[in-house]
């Protein structure tokens, strides 16, 4: 268990203490499945934490950056700061793909998944942190790596619900209000994959994938959004 994670490191601008926080931070639950002598658990105690210390730092942020916005508008710029497509490309931003251990299987994936495990991993990474070397050394890696994207959230207004949006335009031009439907479901339950369509009135206009029928429900929005209206 000697791996040397330098590179690592320097990107996140952070050496550990212990590194076997760090190596818990990067081992994905599969990964246990053939190698149960790893030595260390897998990383979803230290995401579950590292989520609460981001959803924090991001807050703290937007409350002292936006004095002007309500609550509501608050909310809505952290969500789109902290989804799993934004801890993705945050991920490949640190360079942590190669460094993630995982089964054989799960390393193969390339969909959304996989996307998934990159964002969790973020948060893994952050928990870990904040317990070798204190929340200013993680605040630091938000700092770096995810407020920067801020100013691509309000240009794009990625910010800005596509269902709501979508019902707003639906109303305006088509005088329907969409609905949405499970098409299908996949894969086990602590990993299941829901599949959406969005209809007006019987009419199926898109569909969407995701790791909750809330997720796939918002990709189906964009998507409709994309291909109805043109927008997005």
């Amino acid at each position: 268990m000697d791996t040397d994670f330098t590179q690592l490191e320097a990107a996140l601008g952070v050496v550990f203490s212990d590194k076997n926080l760090l190596r818990e931070a990067l081992t994905h639950r599969s990964y246990l499945n053939e190698n149960p002598e790893w030595g260390v658990p897998h990383n979803e105690r230290l995401e579950y934490l590292g989520d609460a210390v981001l959803e924090l730092a991001v807050s703290d942020h937007l409350f002292r950056e936006f004095r002007d916005k309500e609550e509501g508008e608050l909310t809505t710029l952290r969500a789109a700061l902290v989804n799993f497509q934004m801890l993705a490309s945050v991920a490949h931003e640190m360079g942590l793909p190669e460094w993630i251990f995982l089964s054989k299987g799960e390393a193969k994936d390339t969909g959304r998944a996989r996307e998934a495990i990159l964002a969790n991993t973020v948060e893994s990474i952050l928990g870990a942190v904040y317990l070798d070397a204190g929340y200013g050394a993680a605040a630091g890696i938000i700092e770096a790596y995810v407020l920067p994207h801020l100013k691509e959230v309000i240009a794009e207004a990625l910010h800005r619900d596509p269902k709501s949006t979508l019902q707003e335009l639906a109303q305006e031009k088509m005088k329907v209000t969409p609905s949405y439907r499970v098409l299908k479901e996949e894969g086990p339950a602590h990993q299941k994959r829901f599949y959406v369509g969005v209809f007006f009135g019987e009419d199926l206009m898109a569909q969407g994938e995701g790791l909750s029928k809330q997720e796939a429900e918002t990709f189906a929005a964009k998507v409709a959004l994309k291909e109805v209206f043109k927008q997005g």
